[in-house]
C-alpha cells in the first residue's frame, strides 16, 4: 500500500444482486483495463455487450485498453463495451459509488493497514451481499433527471 492508501474497484450488476470488489495498490489506466478484461473474460465471457455506467475518471476510457493490451485484444474488448458516464458531481447517481459507501459503513469502519487483510474483508462482504442477491431498486426516474439535472438537457 502506498502511504496507507489503495484503490478499490467495485463492479455491480444491480438487478442480479451481484457485486465484485477488488483492491489494487494504484488506480492507473493499466489497472482499470485489467479490471475490464477480467469483467469481460471471467465474469461475463458469453455476453456480446456489457453496459458500464461509471464516473468519468481519466482512466475510465477505451484508450486505457489500448495502453494495456495489444491493439487486436483492446479492440475486441472495446467492441463488447457500451459505456455511459455519470455527470460530473453526480456520484450519487453511480450505483458502484453507493455500494462503496455501504461497504465502508458495513466493513471498513476502521483503518486496515494490510492489503491481504483488506482483501479478506472485501471478499467476506462481497460473498455475504452476493449470497443474499440484494438488488438495487433504483427510484430515480427520467422525470427526476429532467428536474434535478435540467442544466444537462437541451431546452426545446
Amino acid at each position: 500500500m502506498r502511504h496507507g492508501t489503495c484503490s478499490i474497484f467495485c463492479w455491480v450488476e444491480p438487478l442480479a444482486g451481484w457485486r465484485r470488489v477488488d483492491t489494487q495498490t494504484r488506480r492507473t489506466r493499466i489497472d482499470w483495463a485489467g479490471q475490464v478484461q477480467r469483467l469481460l473474460s471471467a465474469d461475463y465471457p458469453d455476453a456480446e455487450k456489457v453496459v458500464l455506467v461509471m464516473d468519468n475518471l481519466n482512466t475510465h476510457n477505451i484508450a486505457s485498453l489500448y495502453e494495456a493490451f495489444e491493439p487486436g485484444e483492446a479492440f475486441a474488448l472495446a467492441q463488447r463495451l457500451e459505456i455511459h458516464y455519470t455527470p460530473k458531481h453526480g456520484s450519487w447517481l453511480n450505483i458502484a459509488e453507493i455500494e462503496l459507501s455501504a461497504l465502508t459503513r458495513q466493513r471498513l469502519d476502521r483503518r486496515i493497514g494490510d492489503l491481504d487483510l483488506l482483501n479478506t474483508e472485501l471478499a467476506a462482504w462481497q460473498d455475504t451481499v452476493n449470497a443474499g442477491q440484494r438488488q438495487v431498486h433504483w427510484h430515480f426516474t427520467t422525470k427526476d433527471a429532467r428536474t434535478r439535472l435540467r442544466h444537462l438537457y437541451p431546452k426545446r
